[in-house]
């Protein structure tokens, strides 16, 4: 943080405030679940083989979606 005293800080607009929060929540749930995943690996060790997916499947997957959200450009 900041060493400024807090009077010094520049307050946000309320709807600011409430996306830099959400943001903060889906942050903290992605870490929760990395977090999650590792503890699993650490007390059962890696998966099967058979039973991953692909990480150009994943890759592909994820283009498809992030090209599903953006309109092409011509």
């Amino acid at each position: 943080m900041s060493d400024q005293p807090t009077a010094a800080r520049q307050q946000l607009a309320p709807a600011a405030a409430d996306g830099l929060r959400a943001y903060a929540a889906r942050t903290r749930e992605s870490a929760d679940q990395l977090a999650a995943v590792l503890e699993d690996i650490a007390a059962n060790g890696l998966p099967a083989v058979e039973d991953c997916t692909p990480w150009e499947e994943l890759r592909e997957t994820h283009l498809a979606r992030l090209a599903a959200q953006r309109p092409a450009v011509a």
